[in-house]
């Protein structure tokens, strides 16, 4: 294997991106796009919720409760009914998120110390949501049972359950999203680096003089994934400080193995993506075939929902996702500050991914010297 012919090719890509407006565009502006947008926008929290009360009651305990929920953060717009035939119009139309019914005898019943009954209607067509807003009415409640306990001189419940939350003890969702974001967008710019560089010699005609050329099949594997592995570790280390310069996400682990971890990820990316760009021949397939991996890798990496959840064959395909093995890395590392012998057990992985897909992705380029 040639140094000196390695190094040349790589230039060569490397100068082929970068010297290409739309390129460079294409390379920088969506993953800083992506990560100001997703940050935001790719949450599972439910806040702003509005509620419509229908107070059959009227009396002194559903004013008070009533207004419990209006003061609430959660809760930030809360409206009457003015009978039962509103309460299913206002579901179906999704004026609310949920519905309070106040008992008629509700006020009667906190009176006299027996149980008053207040249903919650919630919309279950959200259900993540749903569950959610049910927690945010249950905390509303017992504040407002524990006061009447304390106003009555009683003791209260007999048992308190106090939660408290590690490694995110404000339950900030950015602290979630943005590791993850690390994750996906550095899958993006490997993958789309990658998977256009041999679609785009093929186009422009240059692959077939890039194959009789002195170049090897492993020379050639090897300066198609060095330019990619580059622009890829410069694209995650301006992700990893903006996440921690600008959204605050804290870094408890050591940034030297969360480097190891990202190289390691970079590498079996880069893999995939040399793999889809060995099988295409125009760019436009070579996009094609990344957003059909970008999808499904995004899905069963436990990026939105927690790989317990999928069928057993799901997270055993799951086990070949190399965002499953980072992601999990990326957030020790940074929440937990998970030491290194630890992130190595989680992504140990990503080796036999990239020798598998590098395999392959040489395999496609010796058959095209054939």
């Amino acid at each position: 294997m040639n140094i000196a012919r390695i190094q040349s090719l790589v230039v060569k890509e490397l100068l082929a991106i970068l010297r290409d407006k739309k390129s460079r565009i294409a390379l920088f502006m969506p993953p800083i796009l992506q990560l100001g947008i997703f940050a935001f926008a790719a949450t599972l929290e439910v806040k702003n919720v509005s509620l419509a009360v229908l107070d059959k009651d009227g009396g002194k305990a559903a004013v008070e409760l009533t207004q419990r929920f209006s003061g609430s953060p959660y809760f930030t717009k809360v409206f009457s009914l003015a009978g039962q035939g509103q309460v299913a119009p206002t579901l179906e139309n999704e004026r609310a998120m949920a519905v309070l019914v106040l008992d008629a005898n509700f006020s009667r019943d906190v009176a006299a110390g027996r149980q008053a009954t207040a249903q919650l209607l919630l919309d279950g067509r959200r259900s993540n949501a749903a569950q959610i807003v049910e927690g945010y009415a249950e905390l509303v409640v017992k504040q407002y049972n524990d006061d009447l306990y304390a106003k009555r001189g009683l003791p209260g419940l007999p048992a308190t359950l106090v939660a408290r939350n590690w490694f995110n003890p404000n339950l900030d969702y950015l602290w979630f999203t943005v590791p993850n974001l690390i994750g996906m967008l550095s899958m993006i710019v490997g993958l789309v680096v990658t998977s256009l560089s041999v679609a785009r010699e093929r186009e422009l005609g240059t692959f077939d003089q890039l194959l009789v050329s002195p170049l090897s099949p492993w020379e050639i594997l090897v300066g198609k994934t060095l330019p990619a592995m580059i622009l890829g570790i410069v694209e995650s280390v301006a992700i990893v400080a903006a996440a921690i310069l600008l959204f605050r996400i804290p870094c408890h682990g050591s940034l030297t193995t969360l480097a190891f971890c990202m190289v390691l990820y970079l590498f079996s990316v880069v893999g995939f993506g040399l793999f889809i760009s060995s099988l295409c021949n125009t760019q436009q397939q070579a996009i094609l075939g990344t957003f059909t991996f970008m999808i499904p890798a995004t899905l069963l990496s436990g990026f939105a929902t927690p790989l317990e959840t999928m069928p057993q064959a799901l997270q055993l395909l799951s086990l070949a996702n190399p965002m499953r093995h980072f992601l999990a890395a990326v957030r020790g590392i940074m929440l937990k500050g998970m030491p290194f012998d630890m992130a190595l057990d989680t992504v140990w992985p990503l080796a036999p991914i990239a020798v598998v897909t590098l395999a392959l992705a040489g395999w496609f380029f010796r058959r095209g010297l054939d």
